[in-house]
């Protein structure tokens, strides 16, 4: 592995201790990691960070948690203020509070400008490598030309040695990273009167994992602190706190396992759903996870059955009429479907991915006025999912039900955009240009579309 490879690693910097190697619910269909949306795992991530943020000095509405469909214990930075989670994280931790120090932590990396700074790192030392690098070439061709072999030899582990000195310095870096990330999440957590316990556990879970794995392996090739000094450190700041012994609310720790019973719904097989959640459990968790584990597997209205249950024993949750509308959408009934989004909808006004499934479900109407009242919630929808192909996927349809050919095209030419298919976005905002009035907003908006395509 060259070093030019380990400082990419370690500039996606997670918190993982054994990194050696480095609408509605929905999953993002792109190239990489998949990406999930999900309303209601979004706004509980709000929820775990907006006092986090806040009190790092972060803008909350400028720092966004995006959630990778990954089972491995993870998140990290990267491009910026951007969080990612990965749903591993999310369905082993044993309490929220475990969450949001991990949440913390990665804060703690935002804050102190981490991956500006190790980028400004890595450039300092790749000066040192080219150096290095050059005084070795010297050598070999001196050694090469002089027909002096020891002299090559000795110019290769100088080219050698620095890039060994340079990947140690870089890590080095690194770590020293991490321990000040720790030790911001723990001002944070403290600053907003939580408990660093969840965090110190969670590390101690990851540390007791990777113990045999890390072993034999040396604690300058790390881009972490060793485990146990990492946890040492950690648990004399964390029990220094006065508020360490602080558990969560009673009310987040609900939703903290509805959240994972609705990943694992989602996400496993049907059988392993029941095995975690038998039919004995009638908790609200084990009755959430198998209503969506009915629906998934086509059995809708015993699933519409369950999720009845739900929304008459906690009716004020938004999120137990929505799946009541996701269900009966995916199983045929849009028409029935519309009700219990719109029930949501007013319960949960700001949220643009509902408004997008109950467009989907108007739309799958085929009915005109409900294909206008669509476009009025896509609309609204826009003002926070703006950037969401299935958005305008939605709008182009809706236009296509009332006949209004260039609005399609010109919504179908800002799906592609957004779903990064350039040469269909060109084909259809050309097509679009030319039936739209000239100077109008649309033809203006047809005519972005070119020039950013052109321009990327």
């Amino acid at each position: 592995m060259t070093w030019r490879r380990i400082t990419g690693l370690v500039c996606a910097t997670s918190f993982a201790i054994a990194s050696l190697v480095g609408p509605a619910f929905a999953q993002a269909k792109r190239s990489g990691p998949s990406l999930i949306r999900d309303a209601e795992i979004e706004s509980l991530m709000r929820l775990y960070t907006k006092p986090i943020f806040q009190a790092a000095g972060l803008n909350p509405g400028s720092v966004h948690v995006y959630l990778i469909n990954d089972p491995r214990i993870n998140a990290f930075v990267a491009g910026g203020q951007r969080i990612f989670i990965n749903t591993g994280l999310l369905t082993q931790a044993k309490t929220p509070n475990e969450v949001i120090g991990v949440l913390a932590h990665e804060t703690g990396h935002i804050s102190g400008g981490h991956l500006a700074r190790m980028q400004n790192e890595i450039d300092r030392k790749s000066t040192i490598a080219i150096i290095g690098m050059l005084l070795g070439a010297a050598a070999v061709a001196g050694g090469a030309v002089a027909g002096e072999g020891e002299l090559a030899q000795a110019g290769g582990g100088i080219m050698m040695g620095t890039q060994g000195l340079t990947q140690r310095l870089v890590l080095s870096y690194a770590r020293a990273m991490e321990a000040s990330a720790d030790q911001a999440a723990i001002k944070f957590l403290t600053a907003t009167g939580q408990s660093g316990k969840g965090m110190l556990t969670l590390f101690q879970k990851l540390a007791t994992q990777s113990m045999a794995s890390l072993r034999d392996v040396s604690p300058y090739v790390m881009s972490h602190p060793m485990p146990l000094d990492r946890i040492r450190n950690l648990e004399i700041e964390a029990k220094a706190s006065k508020y360490f012994d602080t558990p969560d609310k009673p009310e987040i720790m609900m939703r903290h396992k509805l959240m994972q019973a609705k990943l694992v719904g989602f996400l496993q097989p049907m059988q392993t759903v029941f095995q975690r959640y038998p039919t004995s459990d009638t908790s609200l968790p084990g009755r959430y996870a198998r209503a969506i584990a009915m629906f998934r597997s086509g059995d809708t209205r015993n699933a519409v059955r369950v999720i009845d249950t739900l929304i008459r024993d906690l009716p004020s949750d938004p999120y137990f009429h929505e799946l009541k509308g996701q269900a009966l959408l995916e199983g045929g009934q849009p028409a029935q479907a519309v009700a219990p989004l719109r029930q949501t909808i007013k319960m949960l006004p700001n949220s643009g991915l509902i408004r997008i499934m109950l467009a989907q479900a108007l739309i799958g109407t085929e009915n005109r006025a409900n294909a206008q009242a669509a476009l009025t919630e896509l609309r609204l929808a826009r003002k926070t999912e703006d950037d969401t192909p299935a958005l305008y996927q939605l709008m182009a349809m809706a236009y296509g039900q009332l006949g209004d050919i260039p609005r399609a095209d010109l919504a179908t030419a800002e799906a592609a955009y957004h779903r990064g298919d350039k040469k269909l976005a060109e084909e259809k905002a050309k097509v679009a240009q030319r039936t739209l009035k000239r100077g109008s907003p649309d033809w203006l908006r047809a005519n972005d579309i070119l020039n950013f395509v052109n321009r990327e």
